[in-house]
């Protein structure tokens, strides 16, 4: 398919000068630099910065007709942030359950951004930048890492209040074991745990949508909220854009200045009753989005699930999706990881990886597919971005490939961010040479490990047909499953353990890999 296709560097780009070479300045993997935007935008660091777009302002794909108006060598790699991980979650459910999941619910990037990772982190908010890379036995061709961290997530007390309205669906399908009722368990353990000066709302959705409890603080009111969770109890059809619509109108009801207002959709996305257009259900999310700074954090349940509707929303909602599939996920999504993450560091987050065509013959993302962001729009702070809180990484994964005897300046990365109180633009920047690759890898660290172990298990499991090529150096299940038993026994990561489970499900499903 057209938009998985490796993009080819352009013979213009020989023309390219040494001092060219940068998008930024900086001396190695882990350098960061904070400038203004305007100096940027004068091309005071190297290679001219895109002109703003004078469009709408909505996101574009690199392939865009507009391009075509303008042709500029394709040396440029740019996406929007994102830091769901619901697509690995779901994948692994399925694979349980003794089915392959269906390849357009693979998503690559979801699959690495499930795992921890190594980077620097910085002080304050903002990202820090990591490049590193390692050959893989074809020839020529090496996968480089571009890690990107927010500073540590900070203790409870110490984060801003939170206002989060949850919209529970409470169809007929919701009663299947492990959905409505570990919902239930789960948000009663989170409602001990938030703070007094924190509050919840909460709205049901079947066939209509209701308003249990309007937005309430914890402080003195919490076998209240107890009673409300308690009493939740699944009917009739999924009405999942009555539910969205109510549950952003009880949020907009209870807006607090100073805290973080979110919208927490816990569903399994099967929309049958009511509006079930998502683009509809999405322009509804988006307005809220705009007026009010309201975000979405969506919760996947479910054996069936909706997993492209849930992605949509989350996306729409500058918010995040996991997948839920058992009382440990659960356990880590509603009582560590949401109390925790209430807060944002960074909004609109894009990054854009800019390849040197002295060095590079090729490149392909992995993953990131609707993610992508028109390269002249990278600085154009009207494009949406992907909106990050503290205690997260984002990595994304590049296949490269080299030219011959060339060595030097690989790649420039770059992360553009607003401010999330005062919308001002910052960068960061990290840069790779070749002379750091790891020479392979099981040269490589323990984490890049991982990474590559992941994007290889969901290049699989996606198949040829889908994207049309393998990453180099792609290893059988079998193989797969090996190197990550190592690197749990290395690591001494649960999750990776997990990882191994998993591929070695896929590889008993087909074991001809």
């Amino acid at each position: 398919m057209e938009r998985y296709r490796i993009r080819r560097l352009r013979a213009a780009l020989l023309a390219f000068t040494a001092t060219g070479g940068l998008l930024l300045t900086g001396c190695g993997a882990n350098d960061t630099a904070d400038h203004s935007s305007a100096d940027r935008a004068n091309g005071a660091t190297g290679f001219p910065a895109p002109a703003p777009s004078r469009g709408t302002g909505e996101q574009n794909s690199p392939d865009d007709e507009s391009r075509e108006a303008a042709p500029s060598p394709d040396y440029l790699s740019t996406f929007a942030l994102d830091v769901d991980t619901a697509s690995y979650g779901y994948a692994r459910r399925t694979l349980a359950d003794g089915r392959r999941p269906d390849p357009s619910t693979v998503r690559p990037e979801e699959f690495v951004n499930s795992f921890r990772q190594d980077y620097e982190r910085p002080d304050g908010n903002g990202f820090t930048v990591t490049v590193d890379g390692a050959r893989t036995e074809e020839e020529d061709w090496s996968l480089v890492r571009v890690g990107l961290a927010t500073r540590a997530a900070e203790r409870t007390g110490e984060r801003p209040p939170a206002a989060l309205t949850f919209v529970i669906d409470i169809s007929g399908s919701m009663a299947e074991p492990g959905r409505l009722d570990l919902a239930q368990e789960s948000l009663g353990v989170m409602t001990d745990r938030l703070r007094d000066d924190d509050s919840v709302a909460l709205v049901t959705f079947s066939d209509t949508a209701e308003t249990v409890l309007p937005m309430t603080r914890l402080g003195g009111n919490r076998g209240e909220i107890h009673d409300a969770i308690d009493g939740l109890e699944p009917t009739y059809s999924t009405n999942l854009g009555a539910g969205v619509d109510t549950g952003y109108a009880t949020a907009v009801d209870g807006l607090r200045e100073g805290a973080t207002n979110r919208v927490v959709l816990v569903s399994d996305a099967l929309a049958n009753d009511g509006d079930t257009d998502p683009d509809s259900i999405l322009e509804r999310i988006d307005g809220a989005r705009r007026e009010h700074g309201i975000t979405l954090f969506g919760v996947g349940v479910g054996s069936d699930y909706g997993d492209a509707l849930m992605e949509r929303l989350a996306d729409k909602g500058d918010g995040h999706t996991v997948y839920v599939s058992g009382a440990d996920d659960a356990e880590k999504v509603f009582c560590e990881q949401l109390p925790t993450n209430i807060d944002l560091t960074a909004r609109d987050a894009k990054a854009q990886v800019a390849f040197d065509p002295q060095t590079v013959a090729e490149f392909r993302l992995v993953g990131y597919d609707n993610r992508r962001v028109a390269d002249d729009d990278f600085r154009d702070d009207r494009v949406d971005g992907g909106e990050v809180g503290p205690g997260h990484t984002v990595t994304a994964l590049y296949a490269v490939r080299t030219k011959p005897g060339t060595d030097g300046h690989l790649a420039t990365a770059t992360v553009r961010w607003q401010d999330p109180e005062t919308r001002t633009p910052h960068e960061e920047s990290g840069q790779l040479e070749s002379g750091s690759l790891a020479d392979s890898l099981r040269g490589a660290s323990p984490r890049f490990q991982v990474t590559a172990t992941a994007a290889y298990f969901a290049d699989s499991l996606r198949g040829r047909d889908y994207h049309g090529t393998a990453l180099p150096g792609a290893p059988t299940l079998g193989e797969l499953a090996d190197r990550a038993d190592d690197l749990a026994d290395t690591t001494e990561d649960r999750a990776v353990r997990g990882l191994a489970d998993t591929i070695r499900r896929a590889r008993h499903l087909d074991p001809q890999d």
